[in-house]
């Protein structure tokens, strides 16, 4: 007995608005559309087969422009219509809608679905398509002149060539008109073109509580750079550890991990899909997510292992590997997970949410870095500490929303001495306020113990 699947539909008669498995099949990989035969894939038989058989081809060509194979065919008795459909190297709709076949399942493409599929059906991807009204005085001079800077060991003709010139062999330029990845990667401005290319940097609380946050715009090696700047400025700590009496700040996440994240959401992204990049700071994680699922062939386990690289924006992977912001396609992934693996953390996690990329980074401690900084270095800070820090520090550990006036009443001494012992914490690196003074809280970075 026959079974439906990816290329197979029963159906026990005719209807018209059974033209869409037609333009399933054409959208796919081809298919037969069986006619008298029910769901089980049992023979029923039509009673029409002969006038279906004439009407048929005509009527599916007039509504899809498409002429399948129409066969009529026996068993014990029982008539039944075969229509043989052959995949089309052009896009078919029914009545203004396309649709494709997806195991068993006939699926309508709607939004970035139906624009990829009418993209890669014309041979063309997103990034590639010209951008009409841009012109050469909207390129940003000082990136091109950094991209030349960067590319040398690639490129080495690149130091003399001029800014179109060196677009045009990137290509970047198709005709006298910039293509769209020109634009998300030299521009000044792409955001006039593009509002989704930006990146939303949020610190949290939990998941629902935002105390921070900040819109990162620019080209895209812009992007790349602020957001590092913005993190590891303003988002993340620097635990302290001395080296001898050297005084060394290590930031709680790897910066290269941090880099090539970053680096693979902003290439790797869908920006077919209207929403931003997010990188999302919690207090134990650090989430940096991007639209755009894994190829098909790949799978979230094969991150973890050296993989075939199938980059959705070839041209702006291709730009960034030649400027040596990327050093093999395909092994970004590990990289991250070795960062973080050889400083201590544990191993990166990461996840397809439908159409949402996600790499998490996770840290060790539950409320406080005390656990990276050793006793010794922890003896030879507080040591400098006065009874009075200790105690703000001490306070602060049990309940970390205190307010400047809430110590001014535990400890009896007046607000303006809190904000010179509170500002002096924090220049000794052991006391860190996060967020606003109405919704932010202090993190305690060092025991005073």
């Amino acid at each position: 007995m026959m079974h439906e699947n990816q290329n197979t539909e029963f159906k026990s008669s005719w209807r018209e608005e059974y033209i869409r498995y037609i333009s399933a099949f054409s959208n796919s990989e081809g298919g037969f559309l069986y006619l008298g035969v029910n769901d089980e894939g049992e023979v029923i038989g039509l009673d029409n087969a002969e006038k279906l058989l004439e009407t048929l081809p005509n009527l599916i060509n007039q509504k899809t422009g498409i002429l399948p194979v129409v066969k009529i065919r026996d068993e014990g008795g029982k008539r039944y219509i075969v229509l043989t459909v052959h995949p089309s190297i052009v896009p078919i709709s029914y009545h203004g809608h396309y649709y494709i076949r997806s195991g068993s399942v006939t699926t309508e493409l709607q939004g970035p679905q139906l624009s990829e599929f009418l993209l890669k059906k014309h041979g063309v991807t997103w990034e590639e398509i010209e951008v009409d009204d841009f012109t050469e005085e909207e390129l940003d001079l000082e990136t091109i002149e950094r991209f030349k800077i960067l590319a040398r060991d690639r490129l080495p003709y690149v130091k003399e060539e001029k800014s179109k010139m060196i677009l045009q062999k990137l290509n970047l330029i198709k005709g006298d008109k910039y293509k769209r990845a020109a634009v998300l990667l030299f521009a000044k401005n792409p955001q006039k073109y593009f509002l989704q290319a930006r990146i939303r940097i949020g610190k949290f609380l939990n998941e629902a509580e935002i105390l921070t946050s900040d819109i990162v715009e620019g080209n895209l090696f812009r992007q790349v750079d602020l957001s590092l700047d913005i993190l590891r400025t303003k988002y993340l700590l620097s635990p302290i550890s001395y080296e001898g009496i050297y005084r060394r700040e290590k930031l709680e996440y790897p910066y290269e991990a941090l880099r090539e994240a970053v680096l693979n959401a902003v290439i790797h992204r869908d920006y077919m899909i209207t929403s931003n990049i997010q990188i999302r700071v919690y207090p134990d994680k650090l989430e940096i997510m991007n639209d755009g699922k894994l190829p098909g062939e790949i799978t979230v386990e094969d991150l973890k292992n050296v993989h075939n690289s199938i980059p959705r924006n070839f041209l702006i992977a291709d730009t960034f590997y030649k400027s040596g912001q990327i050093e093999n396609w395909g092994r970004g992934t590990i990289r991250i997970i070795k960062e973080c693996v050889d400083n201590g953390l544990p191993q990166p996690l990461f996840y397809v949410n439908k159409h949402l990329f996600t790499v998490r980074l996770l840290l060790n401690r539950t409320d406080k870095v005390t656990d990276k900084v050793t006793g010794k270095v922890t003896d030879k800070v507080t040591d400098s500490l006065s009874e009075k820090q200790k105690k703000i520090m001490s306070l602060l550990r049990e309940n970390n929303r205190m307010t400047l006036s809430d110590l001014s009443e535990a400890l009896g001494i007046s607000r303006r001495k809190i904000v010179d012992h509170t500002n002096k914490l924090k220049e000794k690196g052991v006391l860190m306020r996060v967020g606003n003074n109405k919704s932010g809280y202090w993190q305690v970075i060092m025991s005073s113990e």
